[in-house]
C-alpha cells in the first residue's frame, strides 16, 4: 500500500482540457518516493492509500496542481533584449534563464511594437489536471 517512505512506481496519462499532454507510454513507471513531495501535491495525496495494480482517475484542482494564474508573473520585456531575427508571435515558447543558472519555459502572451508580454507561469499553471494512474509497484 501507498504510504509515508514507499517507494512507488506509477504509469500515468495526463490529460488537460481533453487533451493528452504526458504520459508513460513507452517508457520506464515514474518513480518517486511518496511523502517527500517530489510529485504534484494533489496527485501524490490521491495516491496515498492505493495498492499495487489499483487504477484510478485522479482530478487536480490548479491549486493542488501547478497553482493558479499569477498576474505578477507577466512581464514586458524589450525586443532588444531577445536574439536578433527570432520571430516573435503569441504562443512562442522562449527559454529564460533562472537565478540558479538553469533555464524555464516561458511563454510570449503578447507582441506589442518594441516590447513583448511574456508569460512566467508554469504552462500548466490555472488548469485542472486529470491523471490515469495504474499503480505497478509498492515496495
Amino acid at each position: 500500500m501507498i504510504e509515508k517512505g514507499k517507494a512507488v512506481l506509477f504509469d500515468y496519462v495526463l490529460t488537460v482540457d481533453d487533451e493528452e499532454v504526458d504520459s508513460s507510454k513507452g517508457r520506464e513507471p515514474h518513480r518517486y518516493v511518496h511523502g517527500e513531495g517530489n510529485i504534484v501535491r494533489g496527485l501524490e495525496r490521491q495516491l496515498h492509500g492505493l495498492k499495487e495494480g489499483d487504477k484510478k482517475t485522479i482530478v487536480v484542482s490548479p491549486e493542488e496542481g501547478y497553482g493558479v494564474v499569477d498576474p505578477e508573473a507577466f512581464r514586458e520585456i524589450p525586443k532588444s533584449q531577445l536574439s536578433p531575427g527570432m520571430e516573435l508571435h503569441v504562443g512562442t515558447v522562449l527559454k529564460a534563464r533562472t537565478q540558479d543558472g538553469g533555464s524555464m519555459p516561458v511563454v510570449i502572451h503578447e507582441v506589442k511594437e518594441e516590447t513583448v508580454i511574456v508569460n512566467f507561469n508554469h504552462p500548466l499553471a490555472g488548469k485542472e489536471l486529470h491523471f490515469d494512474i495504474t499503480v505497478v509497484q509498492t515496495r
